[in-house]
């Protein structure tokens, strides 16, 4: 049997039909790039989110860059972020002339730890972005307190989160701005590349809404530096058909991941904790010492994994000269050295899921 790490085609074929009709209409108004069918989705999954303000733009990254411009951070401005995540959530930073402050994470969760941040606090930090994390809200009640206290942004990087809930609230409506992903393998992707930004303030909104079109407050009037971060029409056309259906999706996610947990329970690795809160699951990541020889088993087996994220923020290239002497970060080395990605995805089959888990098995035995 061969078991992909992910089969975005069973998606297709659920929305083909109503994508396909108004794909039609799209190119019938050529209204490509912003324009009705932007602004059709951008009202829905407000809705679905439960907040004023949905702001489609082109991609997460691009909505982390526009969310730190809105909140004024900028040139030497310090913001603190996990050591443990995708390398897009320190891009916005570097873009808008700000330092990334590396915080060490949770042990049990991945998701950033408070404590640490605390201790990285200067009379230069002015904003936080707490990283969702495969998923898994981080702990937001801990965050939002802990920015009261030293008067900072909270911007969450909710770019793999979309369908999980912190207290009742959907992860990115929390903060002062939300940051969402649609890249394709996400739990609600694009057929491209989209992304969202999130709020409950209205000038915010009415910023980043001119950001993103080139900065123009009226036809050919550009109040300020801008940027063409414009979603198209059709990557909204195929979120509007996905977003119904992401709801049934989450769950057969979190039925494959209760699973996994109580399947792979007894064997010698570390399956992932779930706080009392809505996980999303958008990737299960068990840790092991063995992580690549088992990896290279499942693969024999037929088996995709993945590698999510091998590389942490602070030994990445790039970002050396944001590393302070003598800083280290021990648990995010060991969830980036242990973690392996599973399969997890809406489409995928108990047959599949067996197999997993009997591979998985047979390797420890």
């Amino acid at each position: 049997m061969k078991v992909p790490f992910n089969d975005l085609t069973w998606q297709w074929r659920h929305i083909e039909d109503g994508v396909k009709s108004d794909f039609d209409r799209v190119f019938a108004s050529s209204q490509f790039s912003s324009g009705s069918f932007v602004d059709a989705f951008e009202r829905q999954i407000a809705e679905w989110l439960n907040v004023p303000h949905a702001i489609g733009v082109n991609s997460g990254t691009s909505a982390l860059h526009l969310a730190l411009l809105a909140g004024n951070i900028g040139s030497g401005d310090e913001v603190l972020l996990p050591a443990h995540t995708f390398i897009g959530s320190a891009w916005g930073i570097l873009y808008v002339g700000a330092v990334p402050v590396f915080c060490d994470v949770d042990e049990r969760t991945g998701t950033i730890d408070i404590a640490a941040a605390r201790q990285l606090v200067t009379p230069r930090t002015r904003a936080i972005i707490p990283v969702h994390l495969y998923g898994q809200p981080a702990n937001m009640d801990a965050v939002v307190s802990f920015a009261r206290d030293h008067n900072l942004k909270v911007i969450e990087d909710a770019a793999q989160s979309i369908g999980a809930t912190w207290n009742g609230r959907s992860t990115g409506t929390m903060g002062d701005l939300g940051c969402i992903s649609f890249y394709p393998g996400k739990n609600l992707g694009a057929a491209g590349e989209a992304g969202l930004i999130v709020t409950s303030d209205d000038n915010y909104a009415g910023r980043l809404r001119s950001l993103r079109n080139h900065a123009q407050t009226e036809r050919y009037v550009h109040a300020e530096l801008g940027f063409n971060y414009r979603m198209d029409g059709l990557q909204a056309v195929v979120l509007k058909h996905k977003l119904p259906l992401l709801s049934t999706w989450t769950k057969r996610r979190n039925e494959l991941a209760l699973r996994y947990i109580a399947s792979l329970g007894g064997l010698p690795l570390e399956i992932p904790s779930i706080r009392h809160q809505t996980h999303c699951w958008h990737l299960f990541v068990i840790r092991t010492h063995s992580r690549n020889a088992l990896r290279d088993a499942l693969s024999k087996s037929g088996i995709e994994t993945g590698l999510h994220y091998p590389v942490p923020l602070h030994r990445q290239p790039c970002l050396s000269a944001y590393v302070k002497p003598g800083a280290t970060y021990p648990v995010a080395d060991k969830w980036a050295d242990e973690g392996l990605s599973l399969p997890l995805f809406d489409g995928m089959t108990d047959e599949q899921f067996d197999y997993v888990v009997k591979a998985v098995t047979a390797f420890y035995q």
